[in-house]
């Protein structure tokens, strides 16, 4: 391999690199931390799966038209420069399509840890948990709804404070669901007696579509709700004005 080649594979790799850092160091949050960073690797795997795809399917054409007038194939001669270009080129590919998913992958916003609830509080993270039930949803929010003593109870519709991390417990009281809110990145199956988790950040105020991602029964069409983020100190009125109220069940049912 002649030294011009060499560089050439060795700044293509470390190109590679550089933009599988760039989701850890550099994650700025758009409609939840757990959207940019999936929406990160996505655009990143693509910046690599588009020029392998152009080139591809150039030489195939090139291939095609070049030899259309051959009758019969001819063996292809060894090139050993050519094996070893491609060899290293590929394990460099391999080799940034891991980092930049792990980092991703590796991420509490997109595979949340189980955790204990004592070191999610002193994290300043607000528990939320989730259940599903044919065919709606009910959230119990609030640190002592992981004890199953939610001060506060909402149906259909959920809503969570901006830039705060926000955790959530999904389950099921009947059979499986799924909750799932592509705005904010979000998607768990819900299964009856288990618990899945989800871990976010919401950047952006405004309302987000939720809906069961996973056939349910007759009523899966309209099983749908919303996700409202809203300010810190509103989110914090509103919580303190559901517990004076004296109705766990909130105005959102």
């Amino acid at each position: 391999m002649t030294r011009k080649r060499a560089g050439l594979v060795a700044l293509f790799g470390a190109a590679l690199l550089a933009l599988a850092v760039e989701p850890a160091a550099a994650a700025q949050i758009q409609d939840s931390t757990t959207d940019s960073l999936i929406w990160g690797l996505n655009m990143n795997l693509l910046y690599v799966a588009i020029p392998i795809t152009v080139l591809v399917e150039g030489i195939l054409i090139y291939t095609v038209w070049r030899f259309r007038n051959q009758e019969e194939a001819l063996p292809t001669q060894e090139n050993r420069r050519l094996e070893v270009t491609w060899t290293i080129a590929t394990a460099i590919i391999l080799l940034f399509v891991g980092v930049a998913s792990y980092q991703v992958m590796a991420s509490p916003y997109v595979t949340a840890e189980a955790g204990d609830q004592a070191a999610l509080q002193e994290q300043d993270t607000e528990l939320i948990t989730v259940e599903a039930q044919r065919y709606g949803w009910t959230f119990y929010y609030n640190e002592s709804s992981w004890d199953g003593q939610a001060e506060v109870t909402t149906r259909t519709d959920l809503k969570i404070p901006a830039n705060q991390d926000v955790a959530f417990r999904v389950t099921s009281r009947d059979w499986l669901h799924a909750f799932h809110v592509p705005g904010l990145g979000l998607k768990s199956d819900a299964f009856p007696g288990q618990y899945n988790r989800l871990r976010t950040n919401a950047g952006n105020t405004g309302t987000y579509q939720l809906y069961c991602a996973e056939y349910c029964g007759s009523g899966h069409s309209q099983m749908l709700g919303t996700v409202e983020v809203v300010p810190q100190d509103e989110y914090e009125d509103w919580l303190a004005e559901q517990k004076s109220g004296g109705d766990s069940e909130g105005s959102s049912e």
